[in-house]
C-alpha cells in the first residue's frame, strides 16, 4: 500500500466518523425536541395549541404572502 492509499483510507475513515457523529447529534437533538414538546404539553396543553395556531397563521397569512 502506497502513502497515497494510506492517506486516502484515513480521510475516508474520518469522513465516516464525522457522518456517524453528525447522525448521532441529529438524533439526540430530535429526542430533546420531542421531550421538550411533551413537557410543554404537560404543563399547559392549550398553550401549545395556541402556539401552533399562531405559527400556522403566521406561515399562511394571506397579507404576508403578497
Amino acid at each position: 500500500m502506497g502513502m497515497k492509499d494510506k492517506f486516502q483510507d484515513q480521510a475516508e475513515q474520518w469522513q465516516d466518523k464525522a457522518k456517524q457523529k453528525m447522525d448521532e447529534t441529529r438524533d439526540q437533538a430530535k429526542e430533546r425536541g420531542r421531550q421538550r414538546g411533551e413537557r410543554e404539553r404537560e404543563q399547559d396543553p392549550q398553550r401549545t395549541v395556541r402556539d401552533e395556531e399562531d405559527r400556522y397563521d403566521a406561515d399562511f397569512d394571506p397579507e404576508a404572502m403578497r
